[in-house]
């Protein structure tokens, strides 16, 4: 046990993980407040892209559309504090309610399909829920809506940068565990069978399409909670949270940091957002250096930034398959 965890490919993100733990108090001495709200972000996005590295590093499900259930969950807090409900509590079982039902109906009409069309029709049911909220011009339509009323529970109040750092900080690392043990779990197991050869899956007895779906349902509901956090962050919810760019940069994240491993979705969230912030501050044609730098980074290593830790491990990452998504017939 003690030589995995001295191996650099666990050592490192271990390290990164405790200095995030160790950030908020170093900002707060030195009177840095931007960084506390800076790198909660990072953490939120790391949250949701380990929801959207279930569907896709372990499911093989390409999904375009996992915007959606970041803007849902964002809306479940704007909502109710549109209409004076300040409870955390309520904001939370919204956010998993709306979000789990969205990716079961959704879930249902997209894994009925693969390749392209799994990739279109995600990313079409992300455009419905735009349009719609837009619509919706009682609650500020394309606008968007301000939060007054933040997540309350308790003691704990959502509405400064520093209790939604520590809140985001503890469910990241709550689902990082929770994906390491998804790897040897008989659910994660299956997972990762149904994407290699759901044949063999439906032969042992085990419905592939269903074992999909549930990875995808629950993919969508952890997506939710860290649009809840990043509602609370930024005390506002747009529609623009639903936008396309927003599942291409989740899966960007992945990608980056490497798509099936544990520490990929943190890896790739620091380095993305991170890079973004640096060049911002060097020019404000930011977006033609960053570009290319994304595309160099993800064609040197095809396993990610997770790929070169292990490589610093003697190890060399399993290849994912080709194929992500069950056709109809295999289901």
């Amino acid at each position: 046990m003690m030589s995995k965890l001295i191996r650099p490919g666990t050592l490192l993100p271990l390290l990164l993980l405790a200095a995030l733990g160790v950030l908020p108090f170093a900002a707060t001495a030195l009177e840095q407040p931007f960084w506390i709200a800076f790198f909660a972000r990072i953490v939120i996005y790391a949250i949701a892209a380990t929801a959207l590295n279930l569907a896709l590093g372990y499911g093989g499900l390409v999904s375009f559309g996992h915007a959606l259930f970041l803007g849902l969950g964002a809306y479940a807090v704007a909502l109710p504090s549109f209409h004076e409900v300040g409870s955390g509590v309520v904001h939370l079982l919204v956010c998993l309610a709306v979000c789990g039902f969205a990716a079961l109906v959704t879930g249902i009409i997209s894994l009925r399909t693969s390749g392209i069309a799994f990739i279109m029709i995600t990313l079409a049911f992300a455009q419905m829920g735009y349009f719609l909220l837009v619509s919706l011009k009682h609650y500020g339509g394309d606008d968007g809506l301000s939060i007054t009323h933040t997540s309350r529970f308790g003691a704990l109040n959502l509405g400064s940068p520093l209790a939604v750092y520590g809140v985001a900080f503890v469910v990241l690392v709550l689902a990082t565990w929770w994906f390491a043990r998804l790897r040897i779990a008989p659910f994660g197991m299956a997972l990762r069978g149904a994407r290699q050869n759901p044949r063999r899956v439906n032969a042992i007895g085990l419905q592939a399409l269903r074992v999909q779906l549930v990875a995808y349902v629950l993919s969508g509901m952890l997506c939710g909670v860290a649009g809840l956090l990043l509602a609370n962050l930024n005390a506002y919810a747009s529609p623009s949270t639903l936008a396309w760019t927003v599942s291409g940069e989740l899966i960007v994240t992945v990608v980056l940091g490497g798509m099936g491993s544990v520490w990929g979705p943190l890896l790739g969230a620091l380095v993305f957002l991170g890079l973004e912030e640096v060049l911002k501050g060097w020019t404000e044609h930011w977006m033609i250096v960053f570009g290319p730098l994304i595309v160099l980074m993800a064609l040197a290593g095809k396993q990610g930034l997770a790929g070169w830790l292990q490589r610093l491990d003697g190890l060399r990452p399993a290849p994912l398959p080709a194929a992500p998504v069950i056709a109809p017939g295999d289901a």
